[in-house]
């Protein structure tokens, strides 16, 4: 019976549509699944199994009777610890927030409403500030690849909890790769919408109770196989992303593949991945078309992270903001000199930005949406990297303490993390994470399909297309499993 967890969540639901398996049961199979693996993971940090199995049973009932159910109907789910949910306020990693009285996001409603058996809640960084996943109230979450890895973040737990099978479908969020990460670390699936796309409210950060619809930031879904995004964004969107339109032909995609730009770094490894996956698409039928960077990526990031830090800096102690205040001057001068718009200095700028430099950045970030629009008439989508490197090390120094290591010996700045994923989140494009390989060290590798502004069916059609004529999700080994 612990089978059934093998399936993605589609085949969860036609499972208990069939009646080989009641929603009771199933519930309690992923709950003894992540009682097996917490100790190794910690991916799902908090639960709520009385009110979830009363739910499950009254589905039970509700089927046996006959009555009409929604898509989701019966299948456990979890959700990202920065999300209300009802009974489960989201903490964002700190004790302050997590004894709170909350309602369901409105993502999280939604997906109730169609049947979902919501029972857990999976680890973040602290305000979802971080690419790996750990916090002072739940501790570290570990890659289910390489347990001395991490999973990624912010919404790591999430995506170890997907890889592991304790969960089939997660809602997640993305404002700095959030979604594309640790899909990419783990080798799942994940889309990030369409900016405004999927309601925001119950996302914690901002503070609780808000309205605020982030600038940047998504809410979108993760899972084990396009199809579940499909359906998950299908039920959690505002508008129609085609759920059960048939996914694309490759024999007639046009894909721009995008692997170089001098300010991003690449791994080897990964590079070697990605040209894999776009040559097999090319015997596949597909045309696809290398490109350089499809805007000016100076202006990109300088833009991306005027408003990144416009955003983020709400998120600050008093205390740090007033001491990157201090700093403008030597960080305005560094800038003009031409500091990497990654540097430090860059970053004091942005946080403490002016609103009139945020309407400058907002201004550059218009204009280049514009100048891209006419890409996406020649192709269906830009097949990209996501990260720099693969899952790495633990890390829990300071952010200005840490770096990244290639597998050439070169070392590059822990923010390089922001390089590949920021075309799509300052420019409000759909994104869509699939599996494309793994390295020689057997670590998985993911890439992204970017698309034009609404097109979150176009990109989400053709990552069915691969995952069920390519390659998709492919499980690790034994979870005690730790590679050098």
């Amino acid at each position: 019976m612990a089978d059934v967890l093998e399936l993605d969540a589609a085949g969860q639901i036609a499972a208990l549509s069939a009646k080989r398996v009641s929603a009771a049961e199933l519930l309690k199979i992923a709950m003894t699944r992540h009682e097996q693996t917490h100790g190794l993971l910690n991916a799902v940090v908090m639960a709520d199994p009385e009110r979830a199995m009363a739910r499950a049973r009254a589905i039970d009932d509700l089927r046996m009777k006959g009555e009409p159910l929604g898509p989701l109907a019966g299948l456990p789910m979890t959700v990202k610890d920065t999300l209300d949910v009802a009974g489960m306020a989201a903490s964002s990693g700190l004790e302050s927030l997590r004894r709170r009285q909350a309602d369901d996001a409105t993502a999280v409603a939604a997906a109730r409403a169609a049947g979902a058996v919501i029972w857990g809640k999976t680890n973040v960084p602290v305000m979802a500030g971080d690419w790996q996943t750990f916090n002072g109230l739940y501790g570290v979450t570990n890659n289910p690849w390489d347990v001395a890895r991490t999973p990624g973040g912010s919404s790591g737990g999430a995506a170890a909890a997907l890889t592991a099978r304790i969960t089939a479908l997660e809602i997640g969020s993305d404002i700095g790769g959030s979604l594309r990460v640790p899909a990419s670390f783990c080798g799942v699936f994940s889309h990030k919408p369409t900016w405004g796309l999927v309601a925001q409210h119950g996302h914690v950060p901002p503070h609780p109770g808000s309205w605020v619809e982030r600038d940047l930031n998504v809410v979108g879904p993760m899972a084990r196989s396009a199809r579940d995004l499909r359906l998950l964004l299908s039920i959690i969107a505002s508008g129609s992303v085609a759920p059960k339109a048939p996914p694309a032909e490759l024999k007639t995609a046009r894909i721009a593949l995008w692997l170089d730009e001098p300010m991003f770094p690449l791994d080897p490894q990964l590079r070697t991945v990605l040209l894999a996956l776009a040559n097999e698409l090319a015997a596949a039928g597909a045309e696809v078309t290398p490109m350089p960077t499809p805007v000016d990526a100076r202006q990109l990031m300088v833009s991306y992270h005027t408003l990144l830090g416009g955003v983020l800096g709400e998120d600050l102690p008093p205390q740090v903001l007033r001491q990157m205040q201090m700093m403008r001057p030597f960080a305005r001068l560094a800038v003009k000199r031409g500091s990497d718009p990654m540097s430090p200095s860059a970053m004091a700028l942005a946080y403490t930005a002016t609103h009139r430099e945020w309407m400058e950045a907002d201004a550059v970030r218009c204009r280049l949406k514009h100048e891209i629009g006419a890409l996406f008439e020649r192709f269906d989508a830009v097949l990209a990297p996501i990260t720099p490197v693969t899952a790495f090390p633990h890390d829990h120094r300071a952010f200005q303490s840490r770096a990244l290591g290639l597998s050439t010996g070169e070392v590059i700045p822990y923010n390089s993390m922001l390089s590949w994923i920021a075309l799509a989140t300052a420019l409000g494009l759909p994104a869509t994470a699939i599996p494309a390989g793994r390295t020689a060290a057997g670590l998985p590798v993911g890439a992204q399909l970017i698309g034009p502004v609404g097109g979150d069916a176009r990109t989400l059609a053709l990552a069915q297309a691969i995952d069920e004529n390519l390659r998709g999700f492919a499980a690790p080994g034994a979870l005690t499993e730790v590679r050098a």
